[in-house]
């Protein structure tokens, strides 16, 4: 990963920290807090202030503010990732609250842009909103507390919307998930730590949770859509059982430990796996490396000579090094393939058998390793 830098005094590089965001859960939570305000007679604080589930407070300014015609009450805010490629920076989060007959609870709706749920094994029960746990219980704790101030009972409709979410779900993984019709409120600290990639590994998580609750028993976890393609093609899995892991196959192996299936297939491009082969679990350019001595010892197990050894150690790129191999008709992927297949069977144990594909640029399978 290549932070963004900026020049010192001295024309020397210098790391700039990085900012935080806030969570579209944050966001919803400060949301309805202001609109039940409103809605109970309090106007509409702003800024307004929210706790977060691990301490402290967060303050956010209004985009919008309205008492409706039918005596609901709408505020928004607009989310600030910070300096994370969040797919939600600089959408409105909106909240309209609805008072409800008494001992009715506190119930959420999904609203334009906010997903329902449609396949078990998510945190929420199918045909919920897709809001998760945590935003839900910051959201009743902050329009609870409104309530009680106001010396009136928290029985509301919280209705949360983000214009233009459905086509934004389009790039995430809630289509996959069967989250149908927008994004999903998400956060479990209110905080977006960029670059820290959570709510990727959460959904790597989900993902598989999905899975197992609709029976699957072989899931696919690929590096990208090339590799995507490739398992699809060889095995015809459908999309629910096929999770696009990325460079984070350590949490994955790690959560199938947890919950396993019986048959995992592996695939990624030839770098990629060259890294887990090695014993890396996570195989970002920017955390691990190509390691060209282990490939020359690899090869050296598959009956390369010292020449074409040495010439691997050097290769410099794994490209290169795959090329070489294959000039001398050496079988490198398929060795790759084994050795990751090794390592990854170590974290998830015996329960799963475990399959490696090695795919190249074109999507071609040039080494293998079966489990079954």
């Amino acid at each position: 990963m290549n932070e963004p830098r900026q020049q010192g005094k001295t024309g020397r590089a210098r790391r700039r920290a990085l900012r935080r965001g806030w969570t579209t859960g944050a966001c919803a939570t400060a949301a309805a807090r202001a609109a039940a305000c409103a809605l109970l007679g309090g106007g509409f604080p702003d800024p307004v202030t929210i706790r977060l589930p691990r301490g402290g407070e967060a303050r956010f300014s209004l985009a919008e503010r309205a008492i409706l015609d039918d005596g609901r009450a709408m505020a928004a805010v607009v989310k600030d990732a910070g300096d994370d490629p969040d797919v939600t920076h600089g959408c409105l989060v909106r909240a309209t609250l609805r008072p409800l007959a008494r001992g009715s609870g506190i119930v959420f709706r999904a609203g334009e842009g906010v997903g329902t749920v449609t396949l078990p094994g998510l945190p929420v029960a199918v045909g919920e909103p897709a809001i998760n746990p945590v935003p839900r219980r910051m959201m009743a704790e902050a329009v609870g507390e409104v309530a009680e101030a106001a010396g009136k009972s928290a029985d509301l409709e919280i209705e949360i919307a983000i214009p233009g979410g459905e086509a934004l779900a389009g790039r995430t993984w809630n289509p996959r998930l069967g989250i149908r019709g927008g994004l999903s409120i998400l956060g479990t600290t209110g905080i977006v730590v960029p670059y820290s990639c959570s709510a990727w590994i959460h959904s790597i998580r989900q993902g598989i949770d999905v899975a197992r609750a609709a029976g699957i028993t072989h899931l696919a976890a690929v590096t990208g859509s090339t590799s995507e393609a490739a398992v699809r093609r060889v095995h015809g899995l459908p999309a629910i059982a096929v999770l696009d892991m990325g460079d984070f196959v350590g949490g994955t192996l790690k959560y199938l430990r947890r919950r396993p299936v019986p048959r995992l297939t592996l695939a990624g491009g030839f770098a990629k796996l060259s890294k887990l082969a090695a014993g890396a679990m996570d195989l970002h350019s920017g955390r691990s490396q190509v390691d060209f001595a282990f490939l020359a010892d690899l090869a050296r197990g598959c009956g390369a000579e010292e020449a074409l050894a040495t010439a691997l150690a050097g290769a410099g790129t794994a490209l290169r090094a795959l090329e070489l191999a294959a000039a001398a008709g050496v079988l490198l992927a398929d060795a790759v393939a084994r050795r990751a297949r090794e390592v990854a069977r170590a974290v998830t144990g015996e329960a799963i058998a475990v399959e490696v594909l090695v795919v190249d640029r074109a999507g071609g399978i040039v080494g293998r390793a079966s489990g079954w």
